[in-house]
Formats: structure tokens, C-alpha cells, sequence
């Protein structure tokens, strides 16, 4: 069991002479941000391709025990048939994510707040997710934003797929908190300027307790299921640190990471 905690991305101009040191060249901002979280979740794979060289140069730059989620492409998630999206989840992963080799973590699939839940549709859409590509075992996440999401269905087909449902807290979307996988993706959208760390120190060292108790196994409280609590088992946790007050989250996460 493990537990990763990160942000989105590591280009940023306000985390320059913030996160960053001053004066570190921005060749070196994933160095330094790797070496400070233990996660990242790259965004850029939802607008477009990237190349294998990348992938290898992040893996290269990165410390052992480091992980990278990454975002599937939209030209899968945002179509009206979801069943015709095979083509463009076969050609993400022809970019190259499996060259992250021991660092590639979850995909999260992200739907558009309009994409209403359509169970044989969706269901479609969960059985084009490859299992395995190139002999790496491939976990996958569906990040979904529409209310009638909200329904016992979609947790037992992300169940019997062994997809994970995206634990959106502090946002306008749906909160989803039922376990479907073998791995909890929690992301983590209400930091506040305000507040040095994004959050209150005490809703930080909550967050801590909460990665450790889905590590545990533990599930979420009764109240914010839409099934039946998932069989207790120890799980692997990634946590990032999303939106809000952008400038604010590294420091949240390294919070959150010290309490852990």
C-alpha cells in the first residue's frame, strides 16, 4: 500500500520564486517538484499527444517511488456516442505512456460537466479501457461531473470493471465517494489564497487521516454511498491538489505529505 500526494502539473509562473527556489531554470522545475511530492498529474494528455521522448525524459528526471496520472484525451471522453471512442484511447497509449514504466499511475478519464450518464453507453466506454499495454498493467479512473451520475448503477459498472470514481471534494461537481477499485484517486479543488498552505492546517492534517484510512481499507462514511460499503482491503491512495487558489497548492500537498 501506498500513498501519493501531488499537484497538477509543475508549469506554473506563480510557483516561480513560490514553490520554486529563485532563479531555478525552468528545465529543472520537474526535478524540484519531484523531489518535493511524491505525484503529479499531467494535464496535458487531455489536450493533445505528447511523444515517447517525453515520457522517458520524465521518467529519467524523476526519483524512484515517484508517479505520474495522467489525464486521457478528451477526443475520447467528449463525444456523444462514447462507444466509437476506441480508436482514441488506442492511439493515446500508442503515444508512449507505458516508456514511465514503474511511474505511470492512474489515467483519469475526464467527462465535460454536459456528459449525462447513459449506463450501456457508459458501459461501452469501460470495456474499450485496455488491462494491460505492453505487459504493464494499466489502472483507470473516470472523473464525472453531471448529477445524474449520482446513481447506484454507474458505481456497480465501475465496480465490475475495476475502474476507480474520482473522489472530487470541494468543488461544484457531484461527490461520488463509493469504492469501485483497488486504488482510491482523490482530487482536492477548494484551496483558498488566503491561507498560507491553501487550506486550514486542520483540514490538511484530515486529509492525511483520510489517504491513511482508504490505504487501511476503511470506507468513506455510510451517508455519502451510493452502495454498500466495497469489502475492506488495503489500497493504494493518490491524492493531488487541484484548482482552487493554484499559486497555494504545492504547499498544500507538502502539508499534507508532512502529516502523512
Amino acid at each position: 500500500m501506498s500513498i501519493y500526494v501531488g499537484i497538477g502539473g509543475w508549469v506554473y509562473p506563480d510557483w516561480r520564486n513560490n514553490f520554486y527556489p529563485k532563479g531555478l531554470s525552468q528545465k529543472r522545475e520537474l526535478e524540484y517538484a519531484s523531489t518535493h511530492l511524491t505525484g503529479i498529474e499531467v494535464n496535458g494528455t487531455y489536450y493533445g499527444s505528447q511523444k515517447p521522448e517525453s515520457f522517458r525524459k520524465w521518467h529519467d528526471e524523476t526519483p524512484d517511488g515517484f508517479v505520474f496520472a495522467l489525464k486521457g484525451p478528451r477526443f475520447a471522453t467528449n463525444r456523444r456516442v462514447l462507444a466509437e471512442a476506441g480508436d482514441s484511447i488506442a492511439r493515446f497509449f500508442d503515444s508512449g505512456v507505458t516508456e514511465l514504466k514503474n511511474k505511470l499511475g492512474p489515467i483519469n478519464w475526464q467527462f465535460m460537466p454536459t456528459k449525462k450518464f447513459d449506463a450501456s453507453d457508459f458501459e461501452a466506454f469501460l470495456k474499450l479501457l485496455p488491462k494491460k499495454v505492453n505487459g504493464r498493467a494499466i489502472r483507470h479512473a473516470v472523473e464525472v461531473r453531471h448529477d445524474s451520475f449520482r446513481d447506484a448503477a454507474f458505481v456497480v459498472l465501475c465496480r465490475k470493471h475495476g475502474v476507480a470514481i474520482v473522489f472530487g471534494a470541494d468543488s461544484e461537481f457531484p461527490l461520488i465517494a463509493d469504492t469501485t477499485a483497488d486504488f482510491i484517486y482523490a482530487r482536492i479543488m477548494g484551496t483558498q489564497a488566503k491561507e498560507k498552505l491553501g487550506y486550514p492546517k486542520t483540514v490538511l492534517t484530515e486529509w492525511a487521516g483520510r489517504a491513511k484510512d482508504w490505504a487501511k481499507g476503511e470506507s468513506p462514511p455510510k451517508r455519502l454511498l451510493l452502495t454498500p460499503a466495497a469489502p475492506k482491503k488495503k489500497r493504494d491512495v493518490f491524492l493531488f491538489v487541484i484548482s482552487g487558489a493554484k499559486q497555494r497548492n504545492p504547499a498544500a500537498a507538502q502539508a499534507i505529505i508532512a502529516a502523512l
